[in-house]
């Protein structure tokens, strides 16, 4: 299966660090509001997931999560989560660190949009 979203081994290193002092996360890649499109990271259950979620895969454990809507734009493309210094201004777990989430994407090869790790909806 070709996963929908990597992360960077310098991100994982922050997303222990965060499990370490708040447990369970997850990831919700914003739409662009604030700073733009960006993952932003919080603890499990804090950001309200609803039916216009989709989850394209986990990172590190954590459920990454996007609207449908903006699925619709990133679909064809792998996401890949880095982190770089600088605050940003969203309400993200590593914004008081003077660390930020960043989105990387490039576009699947046909024969990887072939073999794609299944997308997850909200349960009724």
């Amino acid at each position: 299966m070709t996963t929908r979203v990597t992360i960077s081994p310098e991100a994982i290193e922050v997303v222990n660090d965060l499990k370490k002092r708040f447990g369970d996360l997850m990831f919700h890649q914003s739409g662009g509001c604030c700073d733009g499109s960006q993952p932003m990271c919080f603890e499990k259950g804090d950001f309200k997931i609803g039916n216009s979620d989709v989850c394209i895969g986990s990172i590190e454990g954590c459920e990454f999560w996007m609207s449908k809507d903006q699925f619709e734009y990133w679909k064809y493309t792998q996401l890949n989560i880095h982190i770089s210094k600088g605050r940003g201004s969203s309400f993200s777990l590593e914004i008081p660190m003077g660390l930020r989430f960043l989105t990387q994407s490039r576009l699947f090869t046909d024969e990887e949009l072939k073999n794609l790790e299944p997308l997850r909806f909200l349960e009724n």
